[in-house]
């Protein structure tokens, strides 16, 4: 049997006995990868522009990577964080060289990451303004699936099955500029934003808007915590999205690519935002030394091969490649986002269609809603796997708009 054709493959139903039904999958399972390219067990071959959602930097079996973790792994994989290790100093180390001065606390999630954020938030507030607590985020926004971060995040689709959520979280349009200044009164205490809304759509903050941000939370005297999650590690062609803008944040989160496979996060908070102190917050397994080993071998890779500057370029070509395909007729209506981040906006609601048809012509993409597909690929893509992606996403939405649409009920 391919990849995405013939009967439920055996693992489907063995999986819904025993694993929660939270994912709505395709009857794929991978077994290895090399590169930019996954196999799944019945030995097709994928182009893989999700990239495990957009974690997989340096794609799969990168040498550096494997040599790292192996060799930590038969040193110290786990210790906890009651003693040092040196490959979390290090780390931590080298993502303030990265960044902006700060320190470091490390989770193991993305989720996890924006938690510790919202906690300094809201200590600070407590210290520094009077108790105030309510933090801004904007509508389309997406900052993790714990109690908190759904409240951050204020989509009814998130969140409703899980009501009551944690109060003090205020949600503002995106774009407009009057709502926001009304939005942050007295009772505020930071503005929590993403540069690339990645579960929205790909839709980027303009770096003029950024730029206005930070101007507010100066003239408000509150924080501005960036949420990096999924732009940082050099996937937008910066370090950090936010360094487009030439901004400095007082919090920022990160995780996804930062370890490249393994589970890691990190907040990284500045001075001005420095509040936390023995007790306040913890993670047993958050920066273990094994996790730490793989991402500083991801740093050390994007310097070495230069993957933050390929990624611009490669992004580019993925992007002009893609606007061709709808010169050519296909309903492509735009192409958003920045380097390798890239959201494919569809002029028909074919993004689960195309998708599906993309797995038929060995390509893997996320489709985000009706109209949107999402490209996060390994930023280990060459010119011509972007090429060779292109083409097959041009055969495959060929394939999705030919399918009549279904009619209404």
């Amino acid at each position: 049997m391919t990849a995405g054709s013939g009967a439920e493959p055996p693992i489907v139903s063995r999986a819904r006995a025993v694993l929660c039904e939270t994912y709505a999958r395709p009857p794929i399972t991978l077994v290895s990868g090399a590169g930019a390219w996954v196999e799944t067990a019945d030995g097709a071959r994928l182009l893989d522009c999700v990239g495990g959602l957009a974690v997989n930097v340096l794609g799969h079996a990168h040498p550096g990577w494997l040599a790292a973790i192996t060799a930590q792994a038969s040193r110290l994989a786990h210790a906890s964080n009651l003693y040092y290790t040196e490959p979390q100093v290090e780390l931590a180390e080298r993502l303030v060289a990265s960044a902006f001065p700060s320190r470091v606390f490390f989770s193991n999630s993305g989720a996890e990451a924006n938690e510790a954020a919202i906690k300094v938030a809201r200590k600070w507030g407590r210290r520094h303004r009077s108790g105030a607590h309510t933090i801004v985020t904007l509508a389309g926004a997406f900052h993790g699936r714990t109690l908190a971060t759904l409240a951050a995040t204020g989509s009814a689709r998130y969140g409703e099955p899980f009501q009551p959520l944690p109060a003090g979280f205020r949600q503002v349009p995106r774009g407009d500029p009057g709502a926001l200044d009304v939005a942050v009164d007295d009772d505020v205490v930071a503005i929590l934003v993403e540069p690339i809304q990645g579960e929205s759509g790909v839709v980027p903050l303009a770096d003029d808007e950024l730029r206005r941000l930070r101007g507010l939370c100066d003239a408000r005297d509150c924080l501005l915590i960036l949420d990096e999650v999924q732009t940082g590690m050099g996937r937008t062609g910066r370090m950090w999205a936010h360094q487009w803008a030439g901004v400095v944040p007082d919090v920022m989160t990160c995780a996804k690519g930062l370890a490249g496979g393994l589970p890691i996060g990190a907040t990284l908070v500045g001075p001005r935002a420095d509040v936390l102190e023995p007790g306040d917050h913890g993670s047993t397994f958050g920066g273990n030394p094994l996790a730490c080993a793989a991402a500083l071998a991801v740093l050390d890779a994007l310097g070495r091969e230069r993957l933050i500057e390929r990624a611009d370029q490669i992004g580019e070509l993925l992007r002009e490649s893609i606007l061709g395909l709808a010169a050519s007729g296909l309903p492509i209506t735009e192409v958003r986002g920045r380097g390798l981040m890239l959201g494919v906006g569809l002029g028909r609601p074919i993004a689960a269609a195309t998708a599906r048809a993309a797995v038929a012509e060995g390509l893997l993409v996320n489709p985000i809603g009706d109209r949107t597909l999402r490209l996060v690929p390994p930023l280990v893509l060459t010119e011509v796997e972007a090429q060779l992606a292109v083409e097959r996403l041009g055969r495959a939405l060929s394939a999705a708009a030919a399918e009549p649409e279904p009619g209404p009920g």
